[in-house]
């Protein structure tokens, strides 16, 4: 797109969306993706919306599919941004994987058609170069994927007026309202179980995945800022491990602890990892990196999602 006189390089407009699968019909190999006709554009495109207001990307991408092909759908991995210039500065959009659930497509206001179609067809089918580009992304992955999504724990009291032991120095107010903001974001990619470092922080922050689950939150020494001093290498092995077992975990660990592991992880899988900034790997209180690896545990993608109540974008 060309630019626009008095636009900025700000990020003035946010959506996110979906490569939208499911299981080939018949005897066909492979998968087939949602592609949409949109009548006020005369297009083909990737289902995708604009964020309401106080929406995260993951929310928004998960809303957008079932209103405009009709089909739930459960996140996973982070594909790619897509940014380009609008009259006022740079829109972005967010694009996950997403497996599509029991649904019917209707036709609607901004949805006229739905074709499922191989991925390959897909490319010839859509309207800009830059939904292809999120297409070849998809089809990069390997067919099985664990996405681990690693927690920071959430805003706690201060640590200088707490007079206890530090481990039990709960979520403050505004970290409990974080928590439960981190729920609905989680549940977008159907957690199944919940591991945390033992610090009740960083238990509370995930506790209420673990009840909507059914479960108990797992306690695991290794995810500790004490314990990665004293051995880096094992909080890095953990997740690995438990990515390895498949599913989709939520994993609670600390700030000392998640940007080496994330940096770890991504040196070694030879990923690049998205909008890093120039004081390293982020993690935010009550912020989400999301993991996606392969069955032998080497991460394949990479997505960051900021504390929810803060700023709602996947980078």
């Amino acid at each position: 797109m060309s630019t626009t006189t008095g636009a900025t390089d700000e990020i003035v407009a946010h959506a996110a969306g979906a490569v939208l699968w499911r299981p080939a019909t018949g005897d066909a190999p492979g998968v087939e993706i949602a592609v949409v006709h949109r009548p006020r554009y005369d297009d083909w495109s990737l289902p995708k919306g604009h964020l309401d207001p106080g929406e995260t990307a993951p929310v928004t991408a998960v809303r957008e599919l079932r209103e405009e092909t009709g089909f739930p759908a459960v996140l996973g991995a982070f594909l790619k941004r897509i940014e380009y210039r609008v009259a006022r500065g740079r829109k972005a959009v967010d694009y996950f994987s997403a497996r599509a659930g029991d649904g019917a497509f209707e036709a609607n206001a901004e949805v006229d058609e739905l074709r499922w179609v191989a991925p390959s067809d897909a490319a010839r089918l859509l309207s800009y170069e830059s939904d292809a580009d999120v297409v070849a992304c998809f089809d990069a992955l390997p067919q099985q994927v664990t996405s681990l999504l690693l927690v920071r724990h959430a805003k706690a009291g201060k640590r200088e007026s707490w007079t206890g032991d530090d481990d039990l120095r709960p979520l403050s107010d505004a970290g409990e309202r974080q928590a439960r903001a981190l729920r609905t974001v989680l549940n977008t990619f159907a957690p199944d179980r919940v591991v945390s470092a033992p610090l009740l922080r960083c238990v509370q922050t995930v506790q209420g995945v673990a009840e909507e689950l059914g479960t108990e939150v797992g306690h695991d020494d290794a995810l500790s800022e004490r314990n990665f001093a004293a051995d880096p290498g094992r909080a890095v092995q953990r997740i690995v491990e438990i990515a390895v077992e498949g599913g989709t975990p939520v994993v609670c660990s600390q700030g000392g602890v998640i940007p080496h592991a994330v940096a770890t992880l991504a040196d070694r899988g030879g990923i690049t990892l998205p909008q890093t900034k120039p004081d390293g790997v982020p993690a935010k209180k009550a912020s989400v990196w999301q993991l996606s690896f392969d069955r032998v545990g080497r991460l394949v993608a990479a997505g960051y999602l900021s504390n929810p109540l803060a700023a709602p974008l996947a980078v």
